[in-house]
This record gives structure tokens, sequence and C-alpha cells, in this order.
């Protein structure tokens, strides 16, 4: 089975928190594409939104994670993009249900909301989640894009 590629990017607040779910991807089997930025120093998250936003349009990635400070500016940045259904997680539960009932290709995170365990709990249920589907789930989808 090839191995997935899972894009991530993430601005200043995030940084930290990216290079240790780039770990967890790398970890559980996933091939993390890192899209920056690549230290603490202070940088504007719609540009990190874009980035992964392209390499999904561009198929380098089918998923993706990204993270900001609160997961919130990012995560509107990305869903200016018709192809991105960017949702911010809090738990778990939160991303699971991002990915069953909505269909999210990108889970974004709030670093300073956040701690590393429950990040990593967002990610594995992102990752291990397929989208239900089903008539209403499939047309609600439909509707976003």
């Amino acid at each position: 089975m090839p191995q997935e590629t899972i894009a991530i990017a993430a601005d200043h607040a995030g940084f930290e928190l990216k290079e240790l779910l780039k770990a967890e991807l790398a970890a559980g089997g996933y091939k993390p594409l890192d899209l920056g930025t690549a230290g603490p120093e202070s940088v504007d998250y719609p540009d990190f939104a874009d980035k992964l936003a392209a390499a999904l349009k561009d198929g380098l990635a089918l998923r993706g994670v990204l993270i900001c400070g609160t997961g919130i500016g990012i995560s509107i940045a990305a869903n200016r993009h018709r192809h991105i259904r960017a949702a911010v997680c809090h738990d778990g539960t939160s991303a699971k249900l991002a990915r069953l009932h909505n269909n999210a290709n990108v889970l974004a995170l709030g670093a300073r909301l956040l701690g590393p365990e429950v990040a990593k709990d967002c990610l594995a249920a992102f990752l291990a989640t397929a989208f239900e589907g089903g008539e209403r789930h499939n047309r609600r989808v439909g509707k976003l894009s």
C-alpha cells in the first residue's frame, strides 16, 4: 500500500505544534509534506493556507493539517478555496465528525488552545475516519463547493 502524503503548514504560532505533528505523521506511516513555516519568526497565516490549498489542488496530497494560534484565521483563509473543507477542531470527537459528516479534507488546529496530546488525538481521529457519505451528507457537502 502506498504511503499517503499529508500536507502540513503553520504560521509562527503553530510552528512548534507543526513539528510535533509532523513527527506523529511519520511515525504513523504517513509522508508529511511540510509547507512551512520554518521557524518561530512572525509570518502571515494566509500565505500558508494558500500553500496548502495549492498542494491539495495540484494533487500533492489529498488531506492536510493547518495550524495557527487559534486555528480560526488559517481555516478562514483556507476555506476561501472552493476545493478546501477546513474544520477547526478542539478534540477527537470534533475531528471525527468533521470527516464523518462534512468530508473535511483539512484539519485546522489552534496551537495556543490545545495541548500536544489533544492535538495528537485530533490528528489521529481525522486520519482514521472516512466520510460517511449517504444522500444527506453528500447533498450538504456538495453545496459547499
